[in-house]
């Protein structure tokens, strides 16, 4: 069995053989809604964690973020789940793009298999992430219905390229292994951090 290095505080731990779903985002702000999706993703993919991945800002966003401390702060509060833990670990890791965060993260916990989830608007654009097809090479990646974007998502460049990696059965993805892909329709939900920070509220 592989043997995982010594962690310090701050370091989420995973013993070998655990599935482990990561969502990575700016969270500015956490809402009631990323905590939602986290709970289904927990059940329909079934994932043993998840670990909120903090960024310290999004290459695809021309403004930065708030402060990490006050977004980190923020979520521990909206997602307060025994098997949910908020990190800043691409700070910790010094990656800024998620290809080298799965290749860090893998290297790292040896033996642990991890989950990319994303919501579905993600996967519209997922062409353009850096590296994106190392990523889908690297870790299965769970999708997640998002408000609106259902049939652009499964139409969407990336999509297509991977379609014959689709696994129809969500719970199986872990165990299907990299390249895959599956689908997940879940109640939908209409938070979004953008039009909390248009009304103000994550001022409050």
């Amino acid at each position: 069995m592989p043997r995982q290095p010594a962690f310090g505080p701050g370091w989420p731990r995973a013993r070998p053989g655990m599935v482990v779903g990561l969502l990575g985002g700016s969270f500015d702000p956490a809402h009631a809604g990323h905590a939602a999706i986290t709970g289904e993703a927990l059940r329909r993919f079934a994932l043993d964690r998840v670990w909120w991945l903090v960024s310290p800002a999004n290459p695809l966003k021309r403004e930065g973020p708030a402060a990490l401390e006050r977004r980190l702060e923020r979520a521990r509060r909206v997602m307060d789940h025994p098997r949910v833990e908020v990190t800043a670990l691409e700070s910790r890791l010094g990656s800024r793009y998620t290809a080298d965060t799965v290749a860090s993260l893998a290297a790292r916990y040896r033996g642990v298999r991890f989950v990319w989830l994303m919501g579905a608007d993600n996967l519209v654009t997922f062409h353009r992430w850096d590296r994106w097809r190392e990523i889908a090479e690297r870790v299965p990646i769970g999708v997640l219905a998002r408000p609106g974007h259902r049939l652009a998502a499964l139409s969407a460049p990336a999509a297509r390229v991977l379609a014959a990696h689709r696994v129809a059965d969500p719970r199986a993805l872990a165990c299907a292994g990299a390249p895959s892909w599956a689908f997940a329709t879940i109640p939908l939900r209409g938070e979004s951090s953008s039009r909390l920070r248009c009304t103000g509220a994550w001022e409050q």
